[in-house]
This record gives structure tokens, C-alpha cells and sequence, in this order.
């Protein structure tokens, strides 16, 4: 890759994202801190830390590996945000 992944808006707004989970699971009830909010927060960090380390591999394939397990951390976080409000 020629760009950075400093540089790559979707890894910014990723970064975002994963200030929002936290922000919205710091009052989830207590019983949930250590079993839902856990989870929803790994889910969170998973998709900017995914998009670096695909940046980071030196094929193309091994990148594209790691974007498609990145945008199956967003639909996990997903799942789990729905869950968390029914």
C-alpha cells in the first residue's frame, strides 16, 4: 500500500467508532461490564487494529485478509448493539 494507514479515513473514523463504543457502554449496568461491554468493546478495537495490521502484511491477498476480518468485527459489534438493546 502506498498510503500510511495513519492516513486512511476509514481507520480514523474506526478510531472514532471505538471512542463512541466506550462512551456508550460506560453506563451499561454492572452485571454486563464484564461479560456484554467487554465483548462489544474487543469488537470495537478489533476493526481499527485489523485495518493497521493489513496495512502492515506485504501482499495484497494478506491485506485483504485482514479488511474482511475487520468488517466481520463490525457486523459482530453490530449484533451485539442489538442484542444489548432489546
Amino acid at each position: 500500500m502506498n498510503k500510511s494507514y495513519f492516513e486512511l479515513d476509514v481507520w480514523i473514523k474506526s478510531r472514532e467508532l471505538v471512542s463512541f463504543v466506550y462512551d456508550l457502554t460506560k453506563d451499561f449496568p454492572k452485571e454486563e461490564q464484564y461479560i456484554l461491554v467487554n465483548q462489544i468493546r474487543r469488537c470495537s478495537i478489533s476493526v481499527p487494529s485489523n485495518i493497521a495490521e493489513g496495512c502492515g502484511r506485504q501482499t495484497p491477498k494478506d491485506s485483504i485478509n485482514f479488511f474482511y476480518i475487520s468488517r466481520g468485527s463490525l457486523y459482530e459489534l453490530e449484533t451485539q448493539l442489538y442484542l444489548s438493546f432489546d
